[in-house]
């Protein structure tokens, strides 16, 4: 088979995996030192950094080859679909060709599992072990890793990669024994518990490394302690396969969070494949639902929030609006909030107001009042907060939001005119309360 057919059917084999994100990983400048590629700029988008860098990553399975026979994986040992199986080499090959025509920036590898867990672990660790020493690869690499596989082979995995990932893909024993026979939760957890072992002990070596090297007179070190996945580990769970509801997905992801310091949990909405058993349901699971529950996760790891706030009393997320306007309408006691004298807890929870609006609202009340006109400059996101809080010149339901008066950005006070500083510096006219 060639190397042209393989790629299409094991790129298109790998779509079903969403947890392909490269935030996180250590910059490696190439220009600076002898190698292969960076991990930083711009190319074809598959996923974005927190600081917004876009990272093209090439994302393949080794083979779809599969010992397992889970019912929603299209790749199952009972599914008939066409089989591919790349060599290390041509993964090598492929990878290291994409980067030099300027396609991508790193790669995504998975596989379906052949032989053995540890031959197949053996294989992926291998892939990155010739990118990283035979051919001095500096970009992004995230590994897929096989729960089954031996410890050590997770360990040199974590040597030449970015960020390892497990799929915990169904909330419960339950759901598993149901739908993936012969996959185990509590497998599942130990190998993410013992890479979780592994990250804290590089980081720990790293702050020693550190602190040796700031002693006054100390020569810098000549070594450096040893590397182990930097950018972190992540999962991800299908949503809507089985009966599970988003309460209890958002609890299996805070407990994941609080126990295993996942970067990140990603939710995947199931969707029918060929020849799917009845045991599946026959309809694709709603994305909004998937989009709902990123929010609730993004409420929880930033915000404060705990999964038993956000769902609905049948423990499902609204499909209506996001989880945090949800809240908020189902507890109008809490609300208006005083913008001047909340606490920072309480403001995060106001609909419209993220982090960096928050952080920006907290700094201007320290030298003085903020007042609507401020909220107005923060954009949508301010506007939207107006219906949930109380500024010196400004009452919730006293002005319909959409009709409210608004300041336009060009306009100069009167000379003469009192002026205070606003959320961005710049000068904005005195409003007086009416």
């Amino acid at each position: 088979m060639s190397v042209a057919r393989k790629i299409r059917i094991l790129a298109d084999a790998a779509k079903y995996d969403a947890s392909c994100a490269s935030s996180g990983g250590t910059r490696r400048d190439s220009s600076d030192q002898q190698g292969l590629g960076s991990n930083e700029g711009m190319g074809i988008c598959h996923s974005y950094a927190p600081d917004g860098r876009c990272i093209s990553l090439l994302k393949i399975l080794l083979t779809n080859w599969c010992v397992y026979d889970c019912l929603y994986c299209v790749n199952r040992v009972s599914s008939d679909v066409e089989r591919a199986r790349f060599t290390v080499e041509e993964v090598v090959n492929l990878t290291l060709d994409f980067y030099r025509r300027n396609v991508i920036e790193g790669l995504f590898l998975s596989s379906g599992i052949i032989r053995s867990p540890d031959y197949t672990m053996e294989q992926l660790a291998e892939v990155a072990r010739q990118l990283r020493e035979v051919h001095g690869f500096r970009g992004y690499i995230h590994l897929k890793t096989i729960p089954d596989a031996d410890e050590a082979l997770l360990a040199r995995a974590g040597r030449y990669a970015d960020r390892l990932s497990i799929n915990i893909e169904l909330p419960s024993q339950t759901s598993l024994d149901a739908l993936a026979p012969g996959k185990s939760s509590q497998q599942i957890r130990q190998s993410m518990a013992g890479i979780r072992l592994k990250l804290d002990e590089a980081r720990e070596q790293k702050v020693h490394a550190q602190q040796i090297r700031s002693l006054p007179g100390r020569a810098p070190a000549r070594t450096t302690p040893p590397r182990f996945a930097p950018a972190g580990q992540s999962t991800q769970m299908i949503v809507g396969a089985d009966a599970s509801d988003d309460r209890s997905i958002l609890q299996v992801s805070a407990g994941l969070y609080a126990g295993y310091r996942l970067k990140r949990v990603y939710y995947s909405a199931f969707s029918p494949i060929p020849h799917a058993s009845a045991r599946l349901p026959g309809q694709a699971a709603p994305l909004v639902r998937e989009h709902r529950l990123y929010q609730a996760d993004w409420l929880m790891r930033f915000y404060g929030f705990d999964a038993s706030e956000l769902v609905l009393p049948g423990g499902m997320l609204s499909m209506d609006m996001d989880p945090k306007l949800a809240w908020a309408l189902a507890h109008p006691e809490l609300f208006p909030v005083d913008v001047n004298r909340a606490p920072r807890e309480t403001l995060l929870r106001v609909p419209g107001l993220g982090v960096h609006s928050v952080q920006r609202l907290l700094a201007a009340r320290r030298v003085r009042q903020v007042r609507r006109a401020d909220m107005e400059r923060l954009g949508t996101a301010g506007r939207k907060a107006l219906d949930f809080v109380n500024l010196p010149d400004h009452r919730p339901g006293a002005v319909p939001l959409s009709r409210g008066p608004s300041l336009p950005a060009a306009r100069q006070p009167a000379r003469g005119a009192g002026t205070q500083p606003d959320l961005f510096g710049w000068a904005a006219p005195q409003v007086v309360a009416a």
